[in-house]
């Protein structure tokens, strides 16, 4: 039987492979009108992942970063794809190697597929909706040592992961009201996939993010066993849109658990 994740992955193998490629030529970023930064390597990724899905999956509509700051938006159905070809844009500008590449498919508000790529990490993680499994990528560009990925059962001293380049003083209050000590930062979507591995506990998030920064991170760590949901415990939906523009595919504060468990902190 065909792995039906396996396009994704393809697609992000290249695509990371190509941002690699300009990471390691240091190019400098431009300013995006929000203040936020992008690179050629956006631009690059983004382009050799549609070509990828238009063909893969044809007629699938695809919710992508960089088009969508550039005002393209495709009509959205109840399956259609969220894609953040370099999350973690200021990891890449600082070189510290914490960005992905992330891929998404989204049906009815669900994220029920995900991939993620840690290129300069060479780390590489999936789930399907029911599983989840983590790779090591090799210098040619495949992928070795696939093995089932689940989230651990919660431990005496959770450890919860936050924001290396976005932290806020409600993130800090809500772990210090939590009595939460154990904290470590990481950039992009990484901090999903720490959860989905059983290498961390909890990752609270307030303030702004965008659908394609959650979503491939959202379905593998569900995937594995875990939870996203907002701060009064509803699940994270996906395909906001009709506010307005700016808002459109806008995220609230969203609460992500490792063991179920720990969703009690939500409250």
């Amino acid at each position: 039987m065909s792995d039906p994740l396996a396009p994704l992955v393809c697609a992000a193998l290249r695509a990371g492979a190509a941002a690699t490629a300009i990471y390691e030529r240091c190019i400098a970023p431009e300013w995006k009108a929000d203040g936020s930064p992008v690179t050629e390597a956006d631009r690059v990724a983004e382009a050799i992942i549609l070509e990828a899905l238009a063909r893969e999956f044809p007629g699938v509509p695809v919710v992508a970063e960089e088009e969508a700051s550039a005002g393209r938006v495709p009509d959205i159905a109840e399956r259609f794809f969220l894609v953040d070809p370099l999350d973690g844009t200021r990891e890449f500008v600082g070189r510290n190697g914490e960005f992905t590449v992330n891929i998404a498919l989204i049906e009815r508000g669900v994220p029920v597929a995900g991939v993620i790529l840690a290129p300069c990490l060479h780390r590489i993680f999936a789930g399907d909706g029911t599983s989840a499994w983590q790779g090591e990528v090799t210098a040619e560009g495949t992928v070795a040592d696939r093995r089932p990925m689940r989230v651990r059962a919660a431990p005496p001293e959770p450890v919860a992961v936050a924001s290396r380049s976005h932290p806020s003083p409600e993130t800090a209050d809500w772990l210090a009201r939590r009595a939460i000590r154990h904290i470590a930062t990481r950039g992009s979507s990484l901090k999903f996939c720490l959860l989905a591995a059983g290498e961390a506990d909890l990752y609270p998030r307030f303030g702004r993010t965008m659908e394609w920064d959650t979503a491939a991170g959202q379905a593998i760590l569900e995937s594995a066993g875990g939870r996203v949901v907002t701060p009064g415990g509803e699940p994270l939906r996906y395909g906001k849109r009709g506010a307005s523009p700016e808002t459109d595919f806008e995220n609230g504060a969203f609460l992500a658990f490792g063991d179920p468990a720990l969703l009690a902190l939500a409250d």
